[in-house]
């Protein structure tokens, strides 16, 4: 804490670690200080978390993701939570004091429940033009509208898929709060016991020239930074997002040569492990020094 301190942010679940967010801990620690806990839940849903549950003040969502759910549209949400008192935390004088910019208005006194949001939206909607297109809107409320149906078939694919990797001799690790083995296993069984979420890091033994044959054998996931779709997703940032880094960079940042993040989607289970199986072995005997 410094003394312009004036939000705490975390995720509900990291993106692609996995490490699950204690929010009753972090937003009592945040609350003492005076300050919101904003927290992004687009990696579990509202299906998976409902964050003002435990504690969180306000919500984001990457609404591209698990609430559209098809990889057709961008846009987002915040959400506030009605719960933080703005006058009371002194920390805030643009939401309790008058405001030039709209006719001296006094955000906490317009709205005595969702202070932060009204200035959000009026200050976003009149300098940044921050208005979705109605089909964008349409798309993620049609798609809000299976969200259940398609986190239980994202969970329950996950699972599989999960103890597939965990016994193939090719991978050293698989992080996911499914597994005893993760950090978070305890915290993701007590806050999230229908499912820690369909996108997770799984690290081949092998080179980067292994990490990329493996994702050039794929056929039913595809290659994409997206997450959160209808369909099976694959990255390997050692080839991509992070190529230009070393391997000891890589190693600062929690990263291996064979590190592949997936985001399992909505197909046929033992397509998507025949898939896979067939990359791995693909990868396996592709020339590279091991990393």
């Amino acid at each position: 804490m410094r003394p312009n301190t004036k939000l705490f942010f975390g995720e509900t679940v990291g993106n692609p670690g996995l490490d699950v967010l204690d929010i009753a801990t972090v937003s009592n620690i945040a609350h003492d200080a005076g300050v919101p806990l904003l927290v992004d839940s687009t990696l579990t849903s509202p299906w998976l978390i409902k964050p003002f549950d435990h504690g969180a003040d306000l919500v984001y969502h990457s609404a591209t993701k698990f609430l559209s759910g098809h990889g057709t549209v961008i846009g987002g949400i915040v959400v506030d939570g009605g719960s933080f008192d703005w006058d009371r935390s002194g920390k805030f004088p643009e939401l309790t004091t008058p405001y030039d910019g709209f006719h001296n208005m006094v955000f906490s006194e317009e709205s005595t429940v969702g202070a932060f949001l009204l200035r959000a939206r009026r200050e976003g909607l009149r300098d940044f033009g921050a208005c979705m297109s109605p089909h964008s809107a349409w798309l993620i409320l049609q798609g809000i509208e299976t969200l259940p149906l398609r986190m239980q078939r994202h969970m329950s694919n996950t699972h599989k898929v999960v103890e597939f990797l965990v016994a193939q001799p090719f991978v050293a690790r698989v992080g996911h709060p499914l597994l005893e083995s993760h950090p978070s296993h305890a915290l993701a069984r007590k806050l999230l016991p229908r499912g820690a979420g369909s996108v997770f890091s799984f690290d081949l033994k092998g080179s980067r020239e292994q990490g990329k044959k493996f994702v050039e054998n794929l056929k039913v996931f595809s290659h994409l930074a997206n997450v959160g779709d209808c369909r099976s997703l694959v990255i390997h940032p050692a080839s991509t997002t992070h190529f230009r880094m070393s391997d000891e960079a890589l190693a600062a940042g929690g990263i291996t040569q064979g590190t592949i993040r997936l985001s399992i989607g909505l197909e046929d289970p033992d397509d998507l492990i025949d898939d896979l199986k067939r990359a791995l072995k693909a990868a396996e005997k592709a020339t590279g020094s091991a990393a």
